[in-house]
């Protein structure tokens, strides 16, 4: 089969299976356990011949089950009707005991197909193809094919998880990874970050075997703690070549913010988790789950704060080596709130260099109404005086309209940033921004002129919004529904917020 007929053959499946009821992400998570499994098969044998030890069955206690069959894709292929489902059930749960990547990838693993008839064609449709000749590129394209479809599915709000390929290409492109350096995603979702970073350095460097290997086990990190995410995460990565079958995860489950657990790296790109406060469920003396504001006391923090964006802000300066670079999502609270947002704002700019901030429009997440931007910032060592001398601010929100489905932002859509941002010299940028042309969008602010702001606000604008002012550029009417609908949703989600907390 070509290789654009294997993606439409996987995707179209995932139609008929939602039509049936099955969402995309359930779909997803089905192609995922059989996926590997099928892989799997395919390498313990010639010319791979891994000695991949798969399981036998067990019972609901964890005890193999005695003259148990093994949890591999040569029984699970055999099998057909009620056996092939009573089967299938007791294997994701017998291999979500194990140990290792096989372990993580069927993590609270179920059986969301309960057609016996329907979960057979899935299989079928994996046994068919030898996935190990593959392309990385083709099953890359297949499974990041999926998790879009499964992101913009409102129904599953896995949207969260999922940020922009565009955006997350622009910000690898400006940071710029080197070969042998280690990348860290402290919310790592289902590993965009990663994959873009492992892309850019291969087709930017001509890699030797020392490289390459390097790359494939020991560049990337990081924690997600959502069971299902990580599982996605995980098999994206193994799909595009990094990792290996039968190693160790390392992806952790782990709360990224409950501690300092010693890890230095050389680049962090990251977009922590949206929702302004960290949280955490509890059932009271009345017997009912409410939630309860989750501060973090750490002693390497500059604030102690339920704020979930300030936490990771805090963290991922942690997480930098001395020389360590950063490129992070953030909202727009935590470039103007008082109180702990304007402590870790100060030392933020005290500490690191903190030397680009580039402002998203709406409409780019699948979460809706999210306004955001881009912060880059370098680590420096101790010292009395500031590191930040300059913040270059890319206003790309002002008079900008992006919507999801009619007008996407692409890549392209950033590249006057991307030059302007200038990867290669930093020191020889050029403002856009000037008394004769007070339309750019790049400008420079010094240090000075941002300290004496009040709370050391840096959600700085300049650009006059022309939406209001000049009816003939106002957007297509579709997209002006599109951002009317999200705006509406975005405040149903924040009245959401606001009961919960009235209901505590």
């Amino acid at each position: 089969m070509t290789e654009s007929g294997l993606i439409s053959k996987v995707w179209n499946f995932a139609n008929v299976l939602r039509d049936d009821g099955v969402g995309y992400g359930d779909y997803l998570e089905q192609i995922t356990y059989l996926l590997f499994l099928k892989m799997a098969d395919e390498m313990s044998k010639p010319p791979y011949s891994k000695e991949i030890n798969f399981p036998k069955v067990k019972d609901t206690e964890g005890k193999e089950i005695e003259d148990g069959q093994y949890c591999n894709w040569e029984t699970l292929s055999k099998k057909r009707g009620a056996e092939l489902e009573a089967f299938y059930t007791q294997m994701l749960r017998s291999l979500g005991t194990e140990n290792g990547i096989l372990g993580q990838i069927f993590t609270k693993s179920q059986n969301k197909i309960q057609d016996p008839a329907k979960l057979l064609k899935v299989i079928d449709m994996i046994g068919k193809e030898q996935w190990t000749m593959v392309g990385a590129d083709v099953k890359g394209n297949i499974y990041e094919g999926l998790l879009e479809k499964n992101a913009a599915d409102t129904k599953s709000g896995a949207g969260q998880y999922f940020t922009p390929r565009d955006l997350i290409k622009t910000m690898v492109t400006c940071l710029n990874p080197q070969p042998m350096k280690s990348i860290h995603d402290p919310s790592c979702g289902t590993g965009g970050f990663f994959l873009a970073a492992y892309d850019h350095i291969v087709s930017h460097n001509n890699l030797n075997r020392e490289q390459k290997t390097f790359l494939k086990n020991r560049t990337f990190s990081g924690n997600e703690i959502v069971a299902g995410t990580r599982r996605l995460c995980l098999m994206n990565m193994f799909l595009h070549n990094i990792g290996e079958i039968d190693g160790e995860t390392f992806i952790s489950p782990n709360d990224a913010l409950i501690a300092d657990e010693g890890i230095r790296v050389d680049y962090v790109l990251a977009n922590p988790p949206f929702g302004k406060k960290s949280s955490m469920t509890i059932t009271n003396e009345e017997g009912e789950q409410e939630k309860q504001d989750l501060s973090y006391n750490r002693q390497d923090f500059w604030a102690t704060t339920s704020n979930k964006q300030l936490n990771f802000l805090q963290h991922i300066r942690s997480l930098l080596k001395i020389t360590g670079e950063a490129a992070v999502v953030l909202p727009d609270n935590v470039l103007f709130e008082g109180g702990a947002g304007e402590t870790v704002r100060k030392e933020l700019l005290k500490t690191t260099e903190l030397h680009t901030i580039l402002r998203l429009p709406t409409g780019i997440f699948y979460a809706h109404g999210v306004k955001a931007n881009v912060l880059f910032f370098d680590n420096k060592p101790a010292s009395r005086e500031a590191w930040t001398k300059d913040v270059w601010i890319y206003d790309y929100r002002t008079n900008v309209h992006h919507t999801l489905k009619k007008n996407p932002m692409k890549y392209e859509d950033l590249s006057e940033f991307m030059e302007l941002y200038n990867p290669s010299n930093r020191e020889s940028r050029k403002e856009t921004w000037s008394q004769s042309n007070p339309e750019g969008r790049w400008k420079k602010f010094n240090y000075e002129e941002i300290i004496s702001r009040d709370k050391t606000n840096l959600d700085i604008f300049w650009l006059k919004d022309k939406s209001l002012a000049d009816l003939d550029n106002l957007p297509d009417p579709d997209e002006l529904a599109e951002e009317i609908i999200e705006d509406l949703e975005a405040g149903l989600e924040s009245f959401r917020e606001i009961i919960g907390v009235l209901h505590k």
